[in-house]
């Protein structure tokens, strides 16, 4: 019986070994962590048009998290401001960080944290003065989304479409509309791993 007892330890050890180590030699590099793509955006709420978009570069920390930094343009154009047929255009630029987590592989949740600059042009009715006001601003967006299939780091490219809100409560927010109402932010865009693997690699 002892000599039952050793020769299974001996055989469960090397199968822990070489699963141990076939799992080494299955982890994504630093490089195939790396993936690029992007996202537009489109919104239209009570006299408001948004659109823009936002390349992004991120990193797979795990098989069920992202994060990465993002690049931000956006154009927006409101009508009926303070008086009826005026107008104010707004063009935004800027960039944040984000952290996705997927609990599954078709579903996520997304933080984003963003600083943009804005430049603001109010257009009276009937030819009246130009006024042109700058800022820039701080805006923390949550909210969560759809994908065709993310298939741990390293896998194939998907697609998404994400609805975030701006949590921050700032009334200079380029995702409010002109009298400080949050709006809903349409993201839709495409995940590509620069350096992937051979195959796909499960979660």
């Amino acid at each position: 019986m002892k000599k039952v007892l050793f020769v299974l330890s001996i055989l469960t050890y090397t199968s822990l070994s070489v699963t141990a180590q076939k799992e080494e030699d299955n982890k994504p590099s630093f490089k195939e962590n790396l993936f690029t793509g992007g996202s537009i955006s489109l919104a239209f709420y009570s006299n408001t048009f948004l659109v823009g978009g936002s390349p992004v570069l991120g990193y797979s920390l795990t098989d069920w998290a992202d994060a990465g930094v993002v690049f931000n343009y956006n154009y927006t154009s409101y009508r009926d401001v303070e008086t009826f047929n005026d107008r104010l255009r707004q063009t935004v630029y800027g960039g944040g960080v984000f952290l996705k987590l997927y609990p599954v592989r078709f579903l996520f949740v997304q933080g984003q944290v963003e600083h943009n600059y804005i430049k603001q042009k109010y257009i009276p009715p009937g030819g009246g003065l130009i006024q042109i006001a700058r800022a820039d601003v701080g805006s923390v967006l949550v909210g969560g989304g759809y994908t065709t299939g993310r298939y741990g780091r390293g896998g194939d490219p998907f697609f998404y479409l994400a609805v975030l809100f701006d949590v921050s409560n700032n009334p200079l927010s380029p995702y409010t509309d002109a009298y400080g109402r949050v709006l809903p932010i349409i993201r839709g865009g495409i995940q590509v791993p620069l350096f992937q693997g051979n195959g796909r690699r499960g979660n």
